[in-house]
């Protein structure tokens, strides 16, 4: 696997995935980072004006452009961790800001950005946050350059720069990449920031809102729907969301288990900051009994701590297909759990989860399974 990537300016990086104890097949830049790298060689801008960078997965502009301060913006917590690993890697100090998703973008009041650099996110609904928190704070002559993959930039991906900023225009494809150049146009006024998205959870009197980054915004996953059926009831103990999303799996245990302690785990700071408005909302006297951390899976959390853990894995880091994240999960979760502590998890029953917990933790049996998805338990002996 190669982790040097030469930079058109000379040098080059040495980057990786993360997080390091994972031989990941994939590098951790892609064709959209280098295009952007190399344009810059020919572009100018105002280098006085503050540089914001968004969705940078592993740190690839950040720390090619290290050296302007940049801000760089993300809402992954992962994204954080391989930034700062990587910059250690190349001897670089921290010199740019980094700041989530939900914190206070620089421009507008203060001084507006001369350049804006953006991987594109996975959902159109971020990309629309994203575009209409820029279209708050980009000025006149704020360039905004955007990378993907050529077949993730549709016609209507180019109708949002527009419709949210100014006048847009394509690169030509390189190496299956495309770069977006946009500029403000002087005559739209900033657009109100998206409000998270909101519906009934069936079943209940509950209300489930939902940030724009959050996985199965629009409607309740079908995964977590068929783990609702299974949920305790009256459990006593520490109860774990990992992976939480929305924060649905942790809320119904606070709901059925009146005297557990449920804590939401998730590496996005929009899902964290979801399944507290859930929490806050729908139950307000169960606040106490919560806890919120943005964080990769279970890192730093105590062991024989936690006596069941609830988990809806996911299958994919960013645009990658991958079952790491699943298996550090599962590994995390082993060294968490006390002795008879249980993993109670959903799946889709093609990904063979049972091999893996078997493996891990020398059992497993199945709780319920329909055509499409297998509830499975692990007991920590």
């Amino acid at each position: 696997m190669n982790h040097h990537l030469p930079l058109p300016q000379g040098g080059e990086l040495q980057l990786q995935r993360y997080p390091r104890s994972v031989q990941h097949s994939l590098q951790a830049w892609d064709a959209a980072d280098e295009y952007i790298i190399t344009e810059l060689m020919t572009r100018e801008w105002d280098q006085s004006a503050p540089l914001l960078i968004l969705n940078d997965g592993f740190g690839a502009l950040t720390l090619a452009l290290h050296h302007h301060s940049p801000c760089s913006f993300t809402d992954s917590r992962v994204s954080e961790l391989a930034l700062a690993a990587n910059a250690r890697d190349n001897s670089l100090e921290p010199g740019w800001q980094p700041l989530n998703s939900l914190s206070d973008w620089p421009g507008s009041d203060e001084q507006a950005p001369g350049l804006v650099l953006m991987k594109l996110p996975k959902t159109n609904a971020m990309l629309e946050y994203q575009l209409a928190v820029l279209s708050r704070v980009m000025g006149p002559q704020t360039l905004l350059i955007a990378g993907a993959k050529a077949r993730d930039i549709h016609s209507s991906t180019l109708k949002l720069f527009e419709h949210y900023i100014g006048p847009t225009h394509t690169s030509l494809a390189r190496k299956k990449a495309r770069l977006i150049f946009c500029r403000p146009d002087s005559d739209k006024r900033p657009t109100p920031l998206p409000a998270p998205l909101s519906w009934p959870l069936e079943g209940t009197d509950f209300t489930i809102h939902n940030h724009a980054n959050v996985f199965s915004r629009a409607s309740l996953d079908i995964g977590a729907r068929f783990m609702l059926e299974h949920l305790p009831a009256n459990y006593p103990g520490r109860i774990i969301d990992l992976g939480c999303g929305n924060g649905v799996l942790g809320l119904m245990a606070l709901a059925r288990n009146p005297e557990a302690q449920v804590t939401f785990v998730d590496e996005s700071y929009m899902a964290m900051a979801s399944a507290r408005l859930n929490v806050s909302e729908n139950l307000p006297e169960a606040e106490s009994r919560a806890r919120f951390m943005v964080n990769n899976c279970l890192d730093g959390v105590a062991a024989d701590s936690a006596d069941l853990i609830l988990c809806n894995p996911p299958f994919h880091q960013q645009q990658a297909i991958t079952d790491h994240i699943a298996w550090q999960m599962f590994v995390d979760a082993k060294r968490v759990l006390r002795h008879g502590g249980h993993l109670l998890l959903v799946a889709n029953r093609h990904l063979d989860y049972h091999q893996k917990l078997k493996r891990l933790f020398g059992n497993q049996r199945v709780v319920a399974s329909n055509r499409k998805f297998v509830i499975l338990k692990a007991t920590k002996l």
